[in-house]
């Protein structure tokens, strides 16, 4: 395991062949000679060097497995352009798989039908035993074809704090990554009903169980490489058996991306990095911080650059609002044949709160400096707040003095905790 020697690591020390070394050290190659490996990557809203490690990849395994497939995990997230898949692999635009003859790399698309195939199926008893009797369904487990039609999966991609599962990566690149909507939605629900705010940075969570059993269904090896970020700066690369791998870049993850605040402050400034082109992935910069906000606080999302709430989920947020868990429990039967996974979205956004007697109450007030227009932000339950108006080195300084203001000014990747919460771990 690579990753170890020289933590907290600096993005400097990991050169391409640094990352080489680690990958030739935690993985046993000649496992895979004459095998049909697929590799499955992030997207451009994930940070970390994709296009180095793609690389190395290409390099150790081409000539060496009978085939090499890269699938850009999407999960429900639009497809990448091609110019821009290209700049994320290190790659000349429209031929992305020229340097490699013979390597395929492709993206999951979701949105065509002909992609799945039926690995299996979760038995409601099964999921009532997960859920701890929160949800009591058979939920199907379908997955793109390609991770049957391969004989070994990889595994890459940055390990963060997750307000679904606990902590990213890992089997998460398969469910939600490459898996149906039905899985999708159970797993993102029962999330939500445990509260992201429960669930965010553990390790173990009913929704980590549930996928590494849905995992478990595809009945080939599954490897990982698994990334610790910092910024845009590798800090550890932990490669071998997809869980052992995981874990070790969960352990390091939580030192490095878990920041303690001795007291709750009153207002936060989390300006989203341009990765972040929707609130659908932009909305991190909430709850990542929602843990050190004291009620009735307040979370700016500020990001000139975020003009749509989803550019595939847009139309059903419009339809539901942005609301807390409860008010949706407690209508139940009007919203149990919506998106699950925008409901979610919808919770994890808006909060911890309550709902009684019809008066939500969030707990956090959630005010949007975003290009999306006031009138929508209204619209869906958000505050707005011209993002001209805000002043982000004015607000740097104010927070420098003034202990009751957070400025965070990369949010959506290091989670925000109060000393003495021992949730994390």
């Amino acid at each position: 395991m690579e990753g170890e020697k020289r933590e907290p690591g600096n993005g400097k020390d990991w050169d391409a062949g640094r990352i080489r070394a680690a990958l030739e050290e935690g993985l046993d190659l000649d496992a895979l000679a004459g095998r049909r490996v697929l590799v499955l990557l992030p997207d451009g809203t994930r940070s970390g060097p994709a296009d180095k490690v793609f690389h190395a990849l290409c390099d150790l395994l081409r000539g060496r497995v009978r085939a090499l497939d890269f699938l850009v995990a999407l999960g429900t997230h639009r497809p990448m352009e091609r110019g821009a898949l290209a700049a994320h692999m290190g790659v000349p635009p429209g031929r992305v798989e020229e340097p490699y003859p013979g390597v395929r790399l492709f993206q999951h698309r979701w949105d065509r039908p002909g992609t799945f195939r039926r690995a299996g199926v979760l038995s409601a008893g099964e999921v009532e035993e997960l859920s701890g009797g929160r949800l009591s369904l058979e939920v199907p487990v379908d997955v793109n074809r390609a991770a049957l039609e391969a004989d070994h999966i990889l595994v890459t991609g940055p390990v963060f704090p997750h307000e679904v599962v606990g902590f990213s990566g890992g089997t998460k690149y398969l469910f939600p990554g490459i898996g149906g909507w039905e899985f999708i939605g159970f797993t993102h629900w029962l999330g939500a009903l445990i509260t992201a705010k429960e669930v965010i940075g553990r390790k173990e969570t009913p929704v980590r169980e549930a996928i590494d059993r849905a995992a478990a269904l595809l009945g080939r090896p599954l490897w990982c490489a698994a990334m610790v970020v910092e910024g845009e700066d590798l800090a550890g690369l932990y490669a071998g058996e997809m869980r052992e791998a995981w874990e070790k870049a969960v352990e390091h993850s939580a030192r490095l991306n878990v920041v303690r605040l001795r007291k709750p402050v009153k207002r936060v400034l989390s300006v989203l990095p341009p990765m972040y082109d929707e609130l659908w992935t932009g909305a991190k910069g909430m709850y990542k911080v929602e843990p050190v906000v004291e009620k009735g606080g307040e979370v700016i999302l500020y990001a000139p650059g975020i003009r749509e709430l989803s550019f595939v989920h847009g139309e059903d947020i419009r339809r539901i609002g942005y609301h807390v868990r409860d008010y949706f429990l407690a209508g139940w039967e009007e919203f149990k044949d919506e998106p699950w996974g925008v409901l979610a979205h919808s919770t994890h956004l808006r909060g911890s709160g309550t709902y009684e007697n019809g008066v939500e109450r969030p707990d956090v007030k959630v005010t949007l400096a975003t290009g999306i227009p006031e009138e929508t932000c209204r619209a869906v339950g958000l505050d707005y707040k011209d993002p001209s108006l805000i002043d982000l080195e004015e607000w740097r300084k104010r927070a420098e003095e003034d202990d009751s203001l957070l400025f965070v000014p990369r949010a959506g990747e290091k989670l925000y905790r109060l000393e003495g919460d021992n949730r994390v771990r």
